[in-house]
């Protein structure tokens, strides 16, 4: 764990994970799911870092995670969002940048519509991967995003409805962003080796097939963003 400051001055506590070569390495940073900064998140950011890259998970709950669905809900609630964006995200961001030569941001979930917005308000990314996860579309200033931009749908999400997506990919392309979506015939949390087994959340579902197409496209899009 690391901490780091936000533009207000505030710390934030995160977990940073390392590449084994850190000397030119660009940054990630990785926004956690409605279940907090727990250890299937940190293993993102260590997959990151095993692909070569430095990865920062900010701990947006402060400390507090769960399994429950009712109390992830809770939480989620609870999360400022813009605050999260301009102050802990970007804070992330500013931290990564001292130390990495380009900095993308991705996130899951709850993560993947804090990714969008940051996307949309973060004018310094190199890149932006999203993970089935949106905001409403009336939040996202599309005029505004400047870096590439990659996107993972199921088209049997449940919680973010395909129909939605088409609305978003129609957005994006108004405004003329450097957009790559990719859709699988999956659910919700297909890249989340956790949603398994009876006590996953209805409606979701994970892929190992489709959560390796995925991850192969995401490296392959950060390799052509981030790496100069």
């Amino acid at each position: 764990m690391v901490s780091f400051a936000r533009p207000d001055g505030q710390q934030v506590q995160g977990y940073l994970a390392q590449p084994h070569k850190l000397e030119g390495a660009p940054a990630v940073v990785v926004i956690q799911e409605w279940w907090g900064l727990n250890d299937q998140i940190r293993g993102v950011a260590d997959r990151l870092a095993l692909a070569g890259y430095l990865a920062l998970v900010p701990d947006l709950y402060r400390g507090k995670m769960t399994v429950e669905e009712e109390e992830a809900h809770h939480l989620m609630d609870s999360l400022n969002f813009g605050d999260a964006v301009s102050q802990d995200i970007r804070g992330a961001v500013a931290y990564l940048k001292e130390r990495a030569p380009a900095v993308a941001v991705t996130g899951f979930c709850m993560g993947g519509a804090l990714t969008l917005l940051a996307a949309s308000q973060l004018p310094d990314l190199a890149a932006a991967v999203v993970w089935y996860g949106c905001p409403p579309l009336e939040y996202i200033d599309a005029g505004k995003i400047r870096a590439p931009l990659q996107a993972h749908w199921g088209t049997q999400d449940a919680f973010f409805p395909i129909e939605t997506i088409d609305a978003l990919d129609k957005k994006l392309a108004a405004a003329n962003v450097d957009y790559e979506p990719h859709r699988y015939l999956a659910h919700h949390a297909f890249a989340n080796e956790e949603a398994v087994g009876p006590g996953r959340i209805a409606g979701t579902q994970y892929d190992p097939a489709w959560a390796q197409m995925a991850w192969d496209r995401t490296l392959t899009f950060f390799g052509r963003t981030l790496w100069k």
